[in-house]
């Protein structure tokens, strides 16, 4: 522990190699949880009917093994080492030579990235861990939301409640300020929600949004939501009125806001108290 300490470079170069592989492992989150969440309602449904659904073999995070969608050729451990294993096997199954997604191995790079970012930041601390569990989450509900508009309680609801008991220290902000900023987080979107609601007759957003910035603000804290909301809604705009623009993006298939408050919470994490501070000393 004290070489790690002593050696930054070496312990942010262990924890990309672990962020490489939590990566990999969040990819299969992004692509089985809404699954397992349909089968879920699904389950729960037919139980209200009445209905006996037909017996199904056992599907989480863990099993069945992964698996090629187009042949059902299953993963080698030697063909899921992460970004290598993609890029040994040219983005092709080795079976039936179907394209590979390059997202799989940006993901497991991102992660790897952002983990060894906190690890340089914070070193050899509680502050550390605490970030690299809002760090995966926050890429889990981004990619999960970016596919199916969906931000799970089963992600969204314990990030709060952990940001809530990772401050009762005051790691990243004192108890009240987590607290406030669990609460505010909240309201905030709650309230613009109403607000378009009652303007439009139409629904602005999700709750998944509610619960995703209230757990940004149990971890960050108050102070940080508004960098979070003014990054997140003016690259979201950005973004979105380049899609209308240049894709022609019907303007009534909804665009997930989730990526951009998760990319908010981010930079917040990483650079929120010296954007704040440098705004501040404008005045």
């Amino acid at each position: 522990m004290s070489l790690l300490t002593a050696e930054p470079a070496l312990f942010a170069g262990l924890v990309f190699l672990l962020g490489l592989l939590v990566g990999s492992f969040l990819n299969v989150v992004v692509h089985r949880l809404p699954k397992m969440m349909e089968a879920e309602w699904q389950a729960q449904c037919a139980e209200l009917r009445g209905e006996a659904l037909a017996e199904a073999g056992p599907y989480n995070l863990a099993t069945p093994r992964s698996a090629c969608p187009a042949c059902g050729h299953m993963i080698t451990a030697r063909e899921n080492i992460p970004i290598l294993s993609w890029l040994l096997l040219r983005g092709r199954c080795s079976a039936c030579g179907t394209a590979i997604s390059a997202r799989y191995p940006l993901v497991e790079l991102l992660t790897g990235l952002l983990s060894a970012g906190v690890a340089w930041k914070w070193g050899v601390s509680l502050e550390t861990l605490g970030a690299l569990m809002l760090v995966w989450a926050l890429i889990a509900l981004a990619f999960i939301d970016l596919d199916t508009t969906l931000l799970p309680d089963s992600l969204t609801l314990p990030l709060i409640w952990l940001g809530l008991l990772f401050n009762l220290h005051g790691h990243f902000a004192d108890l009240p300020s987590a607290v406030i900023g669990a609460v505010a987080g909240y309201l905030v979107l709650w309230s613009v929600y109403w607000l378009f609601k009652l303007a439009t007759g139409k629904d602005g957003m999700g709750f998944g949004d509610f619960k995703l910035l209230a757990a940004i603000g149990a971890w960050l804290g108050w102070q940080m939501l508004p960098v979070t909301l003014l990054l997140s809604s003016v690259v979201g705009a950005a973004i979105g009125i380049a899609m209308v623009v240049f894709v022609k993006h019907d303007r009534r298939v909804p665009i997930p806001f989730g990526p951009y408050l998760a990319g908010g919470g981010l930079v917040a994490l990483f650079f929120g108290a010296d954007l704040t501070r440098a705004y501040l000393a404008q005045f």
